[in-house]
């Protein structure tokens, strides 16, 4: 078998959750404030995957605006029980400090691709719900219980309560089945069924560095629940220098052939910060069972860098990308937290309209449409055209992580409504909120075309223009620091920012006239110089 290097899904696309049916593998990934929510990709070979569709894309299943940072839809669990899928999800209001506002629901469909049902509520007692289907017809929700007194370790054990679908809700006794080991903060559960064992795969350690993989099994569904032999099947904790770090939040797939696998969460960090510029990315494990346990199949607890899977990576995520917007949204861009799009944006003929909304890093309705970062080493471009009158008016080229971590090049004027050339940077500037000017402002024509334009560079990153269509792109501003663009970067630190870096366009209309910006294109051109 050809060996295929991890991650198998690049980029910002933590928490997946993996399913089989027939041919056909499908992993559900977690978007948090990005608009629509929840992706899922496809692959019937493990290695090469499709985005297929974001099942969450209308306001009846999810309204984020509000949300704060890293908040939204969390560890989507993806199921199907022989006749429909099942998607259960979180849809978090508060994250911070002793509370937390933990709302999961359940949506089906009888198509992968939809149409997704409007949600039934669940209920909001923790986060990283899940959805075991047994083999009596009986359905099973399991999710972590969050105690907002038990300080310091608020995560209280995995909880376990049946859910009727013909009443549409959690019904009977709830019971908390599992408490995890020592690691603590034990979170995203997985139930499974195997030779007579309820298997319970958890994540624990936290999302940062000393995040693992945790088995445990029962010969009753509510337990109790003993531990794996080695506790972790697998875990980067005490291995700072490998290569894939922050591995956890795993979830078992069996291929029709009798090969298991599990996939799960990795980070890739790079400076003497270890910062993972990447986000969250999804990997994947061979494991075997072995006495009745899944263990790693190369042996040992360290995860694989590369796996053998039934083909190669067909390379396709390292070719340039032109966008253009004659018809529709790519569906590689998504939107933050609001699901009413018309507001924020429209493709008008050959180009994308934004229209100026509330400033970069609201929480509520700003016009930013952007992608995923996928590679270390980038360049992206855009050409806007934007009529500015005064300084509260601007459009550009973003690069951004957070409300507090962004980097910003814009199209705006003065108060004497000259147009010129911004750049504005938040770099953690948590928790005051202040951008940076690192730059003095450019003049700019007052009409016609910009093109702006980017390069990333591991953590450096360069901002250029050109006037005009064809204006040839001179540097502006200082290189800047990219990798704070990255979970360890943003304003609450390794676990408690859960995202990733992404690049697009914004405008912003203070003045509460949206104002529109031209967008004619959008190119993003990989530098693949790392594995």
């Amino acid at each position: 078998m050809p060996l295929v290097a991890n991650p198998i899904l690049p980029g910002f696309n933590p928490d997946p959750s993996i399913l089989r049916v027939g041919e056909d593998y499908y992993i559900a990934t977690s978007t948090f404030e990005w608009f629509p929510g929840v992706q899922i990709h496809h692959s019937t070979d493990l290695a090469n995957w499709t985005l297929i569709t974001r099942p969450l894309n209308r306001k009846s299943q999810l309204d984020m605006r509000g949300n704060p940072d890293s908040c939204g839809v969390w560890a989507p669990c993806l199921t199907h029980d022989g006749k429909k899928f099942w998607l259960v999800y979180t849809n978090v209001k508060r994250k911070d400090g002793s509370f937390k506002d933990t709302h999961n629901y359940v949506v089906t469909a009888a198509d992968i691709k939809g149409p997704w049902s409007d949600p039934l509520y669940l209920n909001s007692s923790g986060f990283d719900p899940s959805l075991f289907h047994d083999d009596d017809g009986r359905k099973w929700l399991v999710n972590m219980l969050w105690d907002h007194r038990a300080r310091p370790n608020m995560f209280a054990g995995i909880r376990l309560q049946e859910f009727d679908p013909g009443l549409g809700r959690l019904t009977g006794e709830v019971k908390t089945i599992w408490h995890g080991t020592d690691l603590g903060l034990t979170e995203g559960p997985h139930l499974y069924k195997r030779k007579g064992w309820y298997y319970l795969l958890t994540a624990e350690g936290g999302t940062g560095y000393d995040h693992a993989v945790t088995l445990a099994r029962s010969r009753q569904i509510d337990g109790p629940y003993e531990t794996h032999p080695q506790k972790h099947i697998f875990t980067a904790k005490d291995a700072p220098l490998h290569p894939l770090q922050r591995t956890g939040h795993g979830d078992w797939v069996e291929t029709p052939d009798g090969r298991q696998f599990i996939v799960h969460l990795a980070g890739r960090p790079i400076t003497q910060k270890r910062r993972c510029v990447l986000g969250r990315e999804a990997a994947i494990q061979e494991v075997e069972w072995r006495d009745d346990w899944l263990w790693l199949k190369r042996g040992g607890i360290l995860p694989e860098v590369a796996v053998d899977l039934p083909a190669t990576s067909n390379g396709l995520l390292d070719a340039p990308r032109h966008y253009s917007f004659r018809d529709a949204l790519h569906s590689d861009f998504q939107w933050l937290r609001t699901p009413e799009p018309e507001r924020i944006f429209a493709v008008t003929g050959d180009k994308l309209r934004l229209f100026g909304r509330e400033s970069i890093g609201s929480w509520f309705e700003q016009a930013l449409v952007a992608r995923r970062q996928t590679h270390f080493d980038y360049d992206a471009e855009t050409l806007v055209e934007v009529a500015p009158t005064d300084e509260r008016v601007m459009a550009g080229l973003v690069a951004y992580y957070q409300r507090y971590n962004f980097h910003y090049l814009a199209i705006t004027a003065g108060a004497d409504g000259q147009r010129e050339l911004l750049i504005m940077s938040s770099p953690s500037s948590f928790p005051d909120g202040n951008v940076q000017f690192p730059a003095p402002p450019v003049v700019l024509p007052q009409a016609g075309a910009i093109r702006l334009a980017l390069s990333v560079r591991e953590a450096g990153l360069q901002f250029f223009y050109g006037v005009g269509a064809d204006g040839p792109l001179v540097p502006v501003g200082p290189v800047l620091d990219a990798s704070l663009l990255s979970d360890e970067g943003g304003a609450y630190g390794v676990d408690g920012s859960f995202t990733g870096a992404f690049v697009g366009m914004a405008a912003n209309d203070l003045n509460g006239t949206a104002t529109p910006a031209d967008f004619a294109y959008f190119n993003y051109v990989p530098v693949p110089t790392k594995v």
